[in-house]
């Protein structure tokens, strides 16, 4: 999953969202030098990432991908699970996705000062764009390839994952539907 999934599975508390989606700026054991509640976020941001990592369904169609989309189909995959959660977002919670997302945004304007320069500018950017509003287009799936491609360090086929992807929708919708069923269990408190 990608940011959309992380904020999802953080359970509707604002702070833990934030701290989630810090997860992709802290390595390795660094994360031990923030407040408890950042370290909860971190943590619960590489559980996701290694629970759709090892996922069955998703390992199945991660090996289809991997020919047409060496060295990336992991990172397609978590983009277009994103999408497809934006897209089928009503049958996963309460609020529209336009309302949630304002809730994040809103809540993001009182991030705390706790957290470094580079992941506040990364919040801002987030909050004013609102790449996230666009997940459930083609269109917004596509520059969201566009947009991690150009970010990875090494020659890769991103940037045409929706062509590649095309052929497997429907494995990645039993994947992506079969992931959720599971994570949710596993993440989602009543």
């Amino acid at each position: 999953m990608n940011f959309l999934g992380h904020l999802y599975f953080s359970n509707n508390n604002l702070d833990l969202m934030v701290a989630n989606l810090f997860g992709d700026f802290c390595k390795g054991k660094s994360y031990l030098d923030y407040p408890i509640e950042t370290q909860k976020g971190v943590l619960l941001h590489r559980a996701i990432d290694s629970f759709i990592d090892n996922h069955a369904s998703v390992i199945a169609v991660r090996q289809k991908l991997y020919t047409p989309l060496p060295k990336v189909s992991g990172i397609a995959i978590d983009l277009y699970f994103d999408h497809l959660l934006a897209k089928n977002w009503q049958m996963f919670h309460h609020l529209t996705l336009t309302d949630f997302l304002v809730l994040f945004y809103d809540h993001t304007l009182v991030t705390e000062l706790t957290y470094p320069s580079d992941f506040l500018l990364f919040i801002k950017k987030l909050r004013e764009s609102k790449w996230m509003n666009y997940y459930a287009s083609e269109f917004g799936f596509q520059k969201s390839c566009e947009g991690v491609s150009r970010r990875l360090s090494f020659d890769n086929e991103l940037i045409n994952a929706p062509i590649h992807i095309a052929p497997y929708k429907h494995d990645l919708f039993e994947a992506f539907n079969k992931y959720m069923k599971d994570a949710q269990k596993r993440f989602m408190t009543s």
